[in-house]
């Protein structure tokens, strides 16, 4: 290759770099949080924990990542992503090692609390970052290379943790997420040095505004991505507990087999990455574009409802995938639509307002899906994680169905 051919594959691996380092922390943010719920059916046994207590850990989890989002998220926008990501991974980082020492539901509950508050800043940091680094012809593939980490921390927890846990046993793979956490930590202190990453402001250099409760686009942005995307959670945190306690699915035959249905999720990330920049690309008002996306998300929502008919389990499998697929691409244009059409300054912001109104809704729901497996009601679970991102559909229609005067920016 000539000196001229090698400069553009610098200058892209260097464009590139800061969405790679967020693509590497949101995988370990997802193989820490993933790592409990793929070992959930061992560690119940062994705690002697009701799979409703598993429900309201997950909602410990849930509550303290919902709180800790838009907090990360405003120091992300304030003080820059350098320092703000290698507070969060560090915190994180701790909370996930200490989960080897764990035996009782307070002690699981307070960790998963305070890993839950840590990792709060994954997202955030991961849009605030592609904002900063990418033009906006781009930003919608940076957003998907940045938090493709999540889907593809759930494809290799089972591949990686699986075999920990078979030489080790579980708490030997607390140790292990503990470990990658410190890896990530001594490599970023080394790319965070760009003056792009300790920088406080836009390329664009536009002035920031403010986000407004009363702008609808907001509320349509949080309702889209909080109940849309509730089949990740389901799939995440439930499925495990369903292939064992239903299909009587052992614990190396779990950890088999759960890359598959996040595999779609990862897949759904970088397809709807591309089709929304591909059709938001020139438009002034992109709207209608995210509107007509999400409305094709909508049926490909609908077929999880009869997971717990499905005719084999390779066929649930699919169908899995499938969901995740669809979900992930909820995330992805309900995020491009929010950085486009609402505030772009305040990506961090909006990245966990979305994100923490998710986790939000997850807390809320963890506890009710347990209740369903404890009943053995399969079919109730499938259904209400089918039914519950049409809602999500349905608001986000409602609160964009009219033109509204941009109340989301003051110039």
């Amino acid at each position: 290759m000539t000196a001229r051919g090698v400069r553009p594959v610098r200058e892209t691996i260097r464009l590139w770099t800061p969405a790679a380092a967020m693509l590497a922390a949101s995988l370990i943010s997802y193989i820490d949080r993933n790592t409990l719920a793929l070992l959930a059916p061992t560690i119940l046994a062994e705690c002697r924990l009701s799979a409703e207590q598993y429900g309201w850990i997950l909602s410990a989890f849930s509550l303290a990542y919902m709180a800790g989002n838009p907090l990360w998220g405003r120091w992300l926008d304030r003080a820059g992503v350098r320092r703000t990501m290698g507070a969060a991974v560090s915190l994180w980082t701790a909370a996930a090692a200490a989960h080897a020492l764990l035996a009782s539901f307070w002690t699981f509950a307070g960790a998963r609390a305070l890993l839950g508050f840590g990792e709060g800043a994954t997202f955030p940091g991961g849009l605030r970052t592609v904002v900063q680094t990418l033009p906006e012809g781009l930003r919608s593939r940076g957003a998907a290379l940045a938090y493709s980490g999540g889907s593809l921390g759930a494809v290799l927890t089972p591949v990686i943790i699986t075999p920990i846990y078979a030489a080790f046993g579980w708490r030997a793979a607390f140790v292990f997420t503990g470990f990658i956490g410190a890896l990530w930590l001594l490599a970023w202190s080394r790319v965070s040095r760009r003056p792009e990453l300790c920088a406080t402001h836009l390329p664009e250099r536009r002035k920031a505004g403010r986000l407004e409760w009363s702008d609808r686009r907001l509320w349509a942005f949080m309702s889209s991505y909080a109940l849309g995307c509730l089949p990740l959670a389901f799939v995440l945190y439930q499925a495990p507990l369903y292939f064992g306690r239903a299909l009587g699915k052992t614990q190396i035959e779990i950890g088999q087999v759960l890359w598959i249905p996040p595999l779609g999720w990862e897949c759904g990330y970088f397809f709807w990455g591309w089709l929304s920049d591909r059709l938001a690309r020139g438009r002034e008002d992109a709207t209608p574009v995210f509107r007509a996306l999400t409305l094709a998300a909508l049926a490909g929502t609908l077929p999880l409802a009869f997971g717990a008919r499905a005719a084999s389990f390779s066929w649930l499998l699919a169908l899995l995938f499938w969901a995740m697929f669809i979900a992930g691409g909820n995330v992805i244009v309900s995020l491009s639509y929010a950085t486009r059409v609402i505030a772009p300054e305040h990506a961090g912001l909006l990245a966990g307002l979305g994100a923490g109104s998710w986790s939000a809704f997850v807390a809320l729901a963890m506890p009710f899906f347990g209740r369903l497996m404890d009943q053995r009601a399969w079919d109730a679970a499938f259904l209400a994680a089918a039914a519950i991102p049409v809602a999500g559909f349905v608001l986000w229609l409602a609160l964009t169905r009219r033109p509204v005067q941009p109340a989301g920016v003051r110039k």
